[in-house]
């Protein structure tokens, strides 16, 4: 549950609707920190792989950095696409033959559908920069618990355990070299979740953690409080998720039941006593936190570890174990309880704690020495199509007959997503530089080059396209920075990039124009390069009274201030209009598409209209 963002009435009136919660689960709780032994090696159950039975699919793919990527899942069991991003492994670039075990990071209850806690609120990103694994973040869920629910509530149709378990991970697999060796890790919501979805899938994941997690959610008062902290974070119902606190799913779904099917897995389990700690703003009462619902929570979570870790203790299961002596519910306690636990992580995976040491040296020592925000060396220099690179904390550094340049953040993803070196793109040919109107930036390479703004994102432009929109003035020009990938036009051979301000088309038959604003629009309509009007054989052109006009394969679209945008298609009606001086003649600029009318069709101007009747033409100012 990540800890709400309210006001200081609201969080004291959450601590002692906790507290409250708190008292009856004291007098049947074991209180006492058991230091349960871990495992120095885990046995391994037999790996379970999952089915992909319903068909899910990739939507959508986003590289946010060269080792970042937001992934679209289309969910059948949800119906929705869900997000998942992706930090990829410290060798992902080096080794491109190689797969990697995962580690799945899951969110609190607060999580959003922008981003994964884990990368929003901590350091995960560059920390997880030098670990060999892929680290996995579902994005969404708020309020979920990560489960199946008995039926949809406040819009969402949540099966989140089908998607993790089923839909997911064969999309891991097969797209992102991702191997069947898994750890599961989670705070609070996430932390509850990690170790019900470890025991409701044995074998599924060889490490389960809880950081500040609520691990016994079935007995006296817990699922009050559950259902008191869902509808606080978001509005949610709780007897949506598992029905009506005393049925059978609130015991399927509870940590401390399931605790006998979690043999085999490397467990590791911590919490906070409540009391002010390092990370806290104290208040005027010593111990006391101003995070006042924090406290509660945290409390609430302490119980209930130390009730799960007791039954482990009974039933012989090792686990590591720690109570802290303060902490509240908040990220800076998870940041460092990640951290805490990779070691007891990496064993399970079997991957090494620390990084390989790696050196610096060359022209890529010189680059690496001018732009130290790129932070150490991940890897040593490798080969790559064209030339060598090397792996740094933040971004890469690529060495070639081109120079020795710097590719990072997000023209880096755009550029990995493209293939790196060995895409359509190549070697780099400049470092990042800024563009003339202060807010973009770019890099060059051998075939194209990659733009970047905050309001845009990066996107590469090259080939036909790239010498036109150069030829119009780059950014200056008439159609502004990339908004879109280029991609291939769907039934016809050509190719179309999307831009601020229209799009540039290409065709072999055509060659390569832009297409503007509400010209665009208005093509759209038509059903673009498919439609009556194929591709555009121009780019736009200025007429009288600041009016605009671009030709296709199949007539034009003109446009004035005074009489918005039309189609005029070839054929007799356009040669009409042309033989008396097009908008410049008698019947001015067009004010409507072609029409049927009684046996024939029609198509209006300003200063009249002209007919087609059994293939005759008529003028009729």
């Amino acid at each position: 549950m990540r800890v709400p963002r309210t006001t200081g009435r609201r969080r004291l009136r959450m601590s002692a609707v906790a507290l409250a919660l708190v008292l009856p689960l004291v007098g049947g709780a074991t209180t006492t920190a058991l230091a349960v032994p871990a495992a120095a090696a885990p046995v391994q159950a037999a790996p379970v792989r999952a089915q992909n039975d319903a068909g899910a699919s990739v939507a959508r793919v986003d590289w946010l950095t060269d080792r970042r990527v937001a992934v679209w899942v289309n969910s059948p069991s949800m119906g929705v696409p869900i997000q998942v991003q992706i930090l990829l492994a410290r060798d992902w670039n080096r080794s491109p033959g190689a797969s990697f075990p995962t580690l799945w990071l899951l969110d609190g209850m607060r999580a959003t559908d922008v981003e994964n806690g884990w990368t929003a609120e901590t350091d995960a990103e560059t920390w997880f920069a030098d670990k060999n694994v892929n680290v996995v973040l579902p994005v969404g869920g708020q309020s979920s618990f990560y489960s199946d629910w008995v039926e949809q509530n406040n819009g969402r149709n949540y099966k989140w355990e089908t998607f993790l378990t089923k839909e997911l991970p064969p999309i891991l697999e097969r797209d992102w070299r991702s191997t069947d060796v898994r750890a599961v890790a989670g705070l609070s919501m996430g932390g509850t979740a990690a170790m019900t979805l470890a025991a409701r899938n044995p074998g599924f994941f060889r490490f389960a953690g809880s950081f500040s997690g609520i691990l016994s959610t079935s007995t006296l008062g817990m699922p009050q409080a559950i259902g008191y902290a869902m509808q606080d974070a978001g509005g949610f119902d709780v007897g949506s998720m598992w029905g009506v606190p005393s049925g059978d799913l609130w015991a399927q779904h509870d940590p401390y039941v399931l605790a006998e099917k979690l043999k085999g897995t490397s467990l590791y389990v911590s919490s906070g006593s409540g009391a002010a700690g390092p990370y806290d703003q104290p208040s005027d009462i010593p111990g006391i936190s101003t995070n006042y619902a924090g406290m509660g929570l945290e409390i609430l979570s302490r119980l209930t570890s130390q009730t799960f870790a007791t039954k482990l203790t009974k039933l012989g299961i090792p686990a590591t174990i720690n109570y802290r002596p303060s902490g509240v519910h908040a990220w800076s306690y998870w940041q460092f309880e990640v951290k805490q636990a990779w070691p007891q992580i990496a064993t399970a995976l079997g991957v090494e704690a620390d990084k390989p040491a790696c050196s610096v040296g060359g022209a890529i020592g010189g680059a690496a020495s001018a732009n130290g925000w790129l932070g150490d060396c991940l890897t040593a220099e490798y080969d790559v199509p064209g030339g060598r690179a090397q792996d740094f904390r933040v971004g890469r550094i690529f060495t070639s007959d081109s120079g020795t340049h710097v590719v990072a953040g997000a023209i880096g993803g755009a550029y990995s997503g493209l293939g790196g070196p060995a895409g359509v793109l190549g070697m780099p040919t400049s470092g990042e530089l800024g563009v003339p109107d202060g807010r973009g930036r770019y890099n060059s390479f051998r075939n194209g080059m990659v733009y970047w703004t905050p309001q845009t994102g990066a996107h590469a432009v090259r080939g036909a396209i790239l010498d036109e929109w150069a030829r119009q003035g780059y950014e200056r020009g008439p159609l502004g920075y990339q908004l879109r990938d280029e991609v291939a036009t769907p039934n016809r051979p050509g190719a179309v990039q999307g831009f601020e301000i229209g799009a540039m088309y290409f065709s072999p038959d055509t060659g390569t124009h832009a297409v503007l604003g509400t010209i665009m629009e208005k093509y759209g309509q038509t059903g673009w390069e498919n439609g009556p009007l194929g591709f555009a054989r121009t780019n736009e052109i200025a007429v009288r009274d600041n009016g605009r006009f671009t030709q296709f394969e199949g007539g034009n679209i003109y446009w004035s201030p005074a009489t918005g945008a039309w189609v005029i298609r070839n054929g007799p009606i356009f040669d009409a209009w042309k033989s008396v001086g097009y908008e410049n003649g008698r019947l001015g600029y067009v004010t409507s598409d072609e029409f049927p009318i009684p046996g024939g069709v029609q198509q209006n101007f300003q200063n009249g209209f002209v007919t087609v009747r059994d293939g005759n033409v008529q003028i009729v100012p």
